[in-house]
């Protein structure tokens, strides 16, 4: 089914998906390797965790974050480190920018929640210079690489209904390829980024999915029954270290391509 998943509180994202984003996002940028210097676009930058990590690690003369949600756009703004970054509302498949505007644009767990990819990466290509870098990584959604896949199958597994962005397959590694290659985007690489998190102890965990905009709705909607029984379930599938810590691991694929130099100019 299509989602009605909507990121509207930055602070819960910034524990939910927050801390997951930045870890995945160090692990591409580390891939990426992008020179200094470069003006950046943040597609569907949400409260800014991202961009956070561009300005501290890529050395960017300028970033550009752009998302539909104002609400996240508010908590991107109030960080401390984003002070320089320009932010404003907008559709990843209608940019409000100029051709040509940046050097570099990136879709951070982003590709899946567009209608359609295809029209997305051509936009980050329109408003990229010749030369320049599109860029993206997502959560490999069918492939099971998602933070809080095992939960989400406990969930089906009890009839609940688990909510899906509209592209789920969009950052499969093949999907991706194809999309940054029917763009005409050159020099197209794909590569899987395997990040681990861990938390304090299971209740860390708990309290950290039950405000997750992808289960969190699903978890309200249980029967306290049904609640304690699949809180049992997960405490006991959870793999909880000697002092009671779990590490859960997540994969994402990632994606890079650049503007052709020459590229065609068309009436």
């Amino acid at each position: 089914m299509t989602s009605q998943i909507r990121f509207d509180d930055g602070a819960a994202y910034e524990r939910y998906m927050g801390v997951w984003s930045q870890l995945a996002g160090r692990a591409f940028l580390e891939w990426l390797a992008p020179s200094a210097g470069l003006r950046w676009l943040d597609v569907g930058c949400g409260n800014g965790a991202f961009t956070e990590l561009l300005i501290a690690h890529a050395a960017p003369a300028s970033v550009d974050g752009m998302d539909p949600s104002e609400a996240q756009l508010a908590y991107a703004r109030a960080r401390p480190t984003l002070s320089q970054a320009r932010f404003r509302l907008g559709d990843a498949m209608a940019l409000p920018f100029a051709d040509r505007a940046f050097d570099a644009a990136v879709m951070p767990l982003v590709i899946f929640f567009v209608p359609s990819p295809a029209q997305g990466v051509a936009e980050m290509a329109r408003v990229v210079g010749p030369g320049g870098l599109v860029t993206a990584y997502g959560w490999d959604l069918e492939g099971g690489g998602f933070p809080y896949a095992a939960l989400q199958t406990e969930l089906r597994a009890m009839g609940a209904t688990v909510p899906m962005p509209p592209s789920p397959g969009a950052a499969d590694s093949e999907a991706l390829r194809q999309v940054w290659t029917a763009a005409g985007l050159e020099g197209v690489r794909v590569r899987d980024l395997v990040v681990q998190r861990t938390f304090a102890d299971f209740d860390d965990y708990w309290s950290t999915v039950l405000v997750g905009p992808s289960v969190g709705a699903s978890l309200a909607a249980l029967s306290a029954a049904d609640r304690a029984h699949l809180t049992a379930r997960m405490r006991s599938l959870l793999p909880a270290g000697a002092e009671g810590h779990l590490t859960m691991t997540a994969r994402a694929n990632a994606v890079q391509g650049r503007v052709p130099s020459a590229r065609q100019e068309h009436a």
